[in-house]
């Protein structure tokens, strides 16, 4: 259904943006012929690091970003071809990847898939080796509980080494469950919305957020989501990890 003229639920702050499907705009990107980008968090607005939808033509692939930059993608819908080191490996819907910067590699589908990317400049930490790649399935994780909560499955999808800089989850919320308290921190995240909705507070917003939203949150910003609806709420999110506030 075509949105009344002007209307959106994207919203774009100082420290925190709401970037919803009505508002996508699509473009191009030189390490992705032929697939469309959708450009939903970046250095622009404050962030630092990249968040971004790629609908993977059929047939096309996707090279490996600059020198330096680190990526994370996860698919969201069909089936895509992940080439490194020689080898392939094939990843269907909630399989994902890190690749550590300067990773040679290409990610390809020969029927089309939507995947989501996440990348930022790599933090090394003195004295620790880089990260190694990791390729898994979310469906294939194990099910932590936040703070021992039943209504709060999380899922990690990267190793708590300190390698990473990067920390990357599944968060999880029954019908009518929430986040114990307003975070206040000074690591920044990106969310997408996997599966049903509710109601986040960010700043002193409070904004109705359904599947297929994405969250910018800087550091600092007061956060706090709480499920709303029949079914359960998942979403998505990234932050900066494993690095003092002078390293992230």
């Amino acid at each position: 259904m075509r949105q009344s003229l002007g209307e959106t639920r994207s919203s774009v702050g100082q420290r925190h943006a709401l970037i919803c499907p009505d508002s996508h705009e699509r473009t191009t990107l030189p390490g992705w012929p032929g697939s469309g980008i959708i450009i939903v968090i970046a250095p622009q607005m404050g962030a630092k690091f990249t968040e971004y939808f790629v609908d993977v033509a059929a047939g096309a692939s996707g090279q490996a970003p600059a020198s330096g930059i680190e990526r994370f993608f996860f698919v969201l819908d069909g089936a895509v071809k992940l080439t490194l080191d020689g080898k392939a490996h094939e990843l269907t819907v909630e399989g994902y990847a890190y690749l550590p910067a300067n990773s040679a590699h290409t990610i390809s589908s020969a029927n089309g898939a939507r995947i989501i990317v996440i990348e930022r400049n790599y933090v090394p930490l003195a004295g620790t080796p880089a990260p190694s790649p990791v390729i898994n399935n979310a469906r294939s994780l194990p099910v932590a509980r936040l703070k021992g909560d039943e209504n709060l499955p999380l899922q990690k999808l990267l190793p708590e080494e300190l390698g990473f800089d990067c920390e990357v989850n599944i968060m999880g919320f029954t019908p009518g469950a929430s986040l114990h308290y307003v975070e206040t921190h000074f690591m920044e995240h990106g969310l997408l919305m996997l599966d049903g909705g509710g109601v986040y507070r960010l700043d002193n917003s409070w904004y109705p957020v359904a599947a297929g939203d994405v969250i910018w949150m800087g550091p600092f910003c007061p956060q706090w989501f709480g499920a709303i609806g029949r079914k359960n709420a998942r979403y998505l999110i990234y932050k900066n990890w494993n690095r003092t506030p002078f390293e992230s």
